[in-house]
């Protein structure tokens, strides 16, 4: 019977890492979907003639992504690289490969953040080779201090606090560090032409609301494969991550709804704004912290997108730094809040651990970018000539219009 069992024990294991596999290729599957979101949430609030730029931009910066992850970003991170034979990458039935897929969608992310703050006058290289420097270098830096224990930081906020920095799906890590790199370049990038009109600024309207609403949703559908599968094992699926990234959804599109007036472009933002902020404590939140957490960050949100429609430095076209800038540091704080055991949570959190990766990440990201955005501005330059704006980034770069037989 020994040798029976012995094969069924094998058998078993091929068979959980064989599931562990499909889960995760099932979770890269979704967040690679949402950068379809990512794109239509940005052709739905351009201009119409920025539209194809913004489709193409998200497309294009995903692939530089990918090879600048693959060479060298998570290398970085995680001190590994696939440069290897392909049957040493097929061990565990290459678990490790799509691993590597599912971080890389969380990489990814970040040029399509900032793409949303930076859109209708940017130039498109080099906006390109700045992404290329955050996703081989920046970000995985920073990646790599908070999941894989690099430089030994988790250790000494650990050793201060009692308590490592909790940030599971990257509220910090991913959004909060996109919406801070995005601040950096909208403020050298400056405002868009027209407007400031004669001191007073100008509100540009969104070009399509089915179009930002279908991206809303697109994303919003793919976030429960963000945060559930951030898990990365079958055997780590929890219904509490599933549940508090819904009520945080919840929250967040509430509070957006009532605080913005019943606006649609606020109400489909305001279910992000809950999911970027629950991202950091989903898997220790109690489902009424995760709704707490969603409430306020759907209402920062629209204060905060408000608040920046009236500075004349501050052109945010997507208000991805009040999105995922300063609603994933709301996360990463909210996460020392609602997921100790006095608020109902799981514990093993500590705020002053919370407070001090929060800080760490915002500061990281902000140095970095306006030292990327600051030196490609003095050489390659950032912005399109005024008559290329004017005309449209479609026109200007693509040289053809979203509707073309229009």
């Amino acid at each position: 019977m020994e040798p029976t069992l012995t094969g069924l024990a094998e058998r078993i294991d091929v068979i959980v890492a064989g599931t562990d596999t499909f889960f995760l290729l099932m979770g890269a599957i979704l967040v690679l979907f949402m950068h379809a979101g990512f794109a239509f949430l940005e052709v739905g609030t351009v201009r119409h003639k920025n539209q194809v730029n913004a489709l193409v931009k998200i497309l294009t910066d995903f692939g530089a992504s990918t090879l600048a992850y693959f060479f060298i970003g998570y290398q970085v991170a995680y001190a590994t690289g696939f440069l290897v034979g392909a049957d040493q990458m097929m061990e565990g039935n290459g678990f490790a490969l799509v691993k590597f897929f599912f971080l890389l969608t969380f990489a990814a992310a970040i040029p399509a953040i900032i793409s949303g703050g930076i859109a209708e006058r940017a130039k498109f290289w080099p906006m390109m080779l700045a992404n290329v420097l955050i996703v081989a270098l920046i970000y995985p830096f920073f990646e790599g201090m908070i999941w894989n224990g690099n430089f030994g930081f988790q250790k000494w906020i650990e050793d201060l606090t009692g308590a490592g920095f909790h940030d599971f799906a990257g509220s910090i890590v991913v959004h909060g560090m996109g919406g801070w790199l995005a601040l950096a370049a909208v403020l050298l990038l400056g405002s868009r032409k027209g407007r400031v009109r004669d001191g007073r600024i100008i509100s540009f309207a969104p070009s399509s609301i089915p179009f930002l609403a279908l991206g809303a949703w697109i994303l919003t559908v793919g976030w429960f494969g963000f945060n559930v599968m951030s898990a990365q094992a079958v055997e780590g699926i929890s219904g509490l991550v599933a549940v508090n990234s819904l009520m945080a959804m919840v929250g967040g599109t509430i509070a957006a709804l009532i605080v913005g007036k019943n606006d649609p472009g606020f109400i489909h933002n305001g279910p992000l704004a809950g999911l970027v902020a629950v991202c950091a404590g989903s898997d220790v939140f109690h489902p009424l912290g995760a709704l707490a957490t969603g409430l306020v960050a759907g209402a920062l949100f629209v204060w905060l997108f408000v608040w920046c429609s009236k500075q004349k430095a501050l052109d945010d076209v997507l208000g991805v730094w009040a999105l995922h800038g300063v609603c994933g540091a709301w996360g990463g704080l909210a996460c020392g809040i609602f997921g100790t055991a006095a608020f109902g949570g799981l514990g093993g959190v500590s705020f002053m651990a919370q407070l001090i990766g929060t800080v760490t990440g915002v500061g990281i990201a902000l140095v970095a970018g306006f030292i990327i955005y600051g030196v490609i501005r003095q050489t390659l330059g950032l912005r399109l000539s005024e008559e290329d704006e004017f005309d449209g980034a479609d026109l200007a770069i693509h040289r053809i219009k979203a509707n073309p037989e229009v």
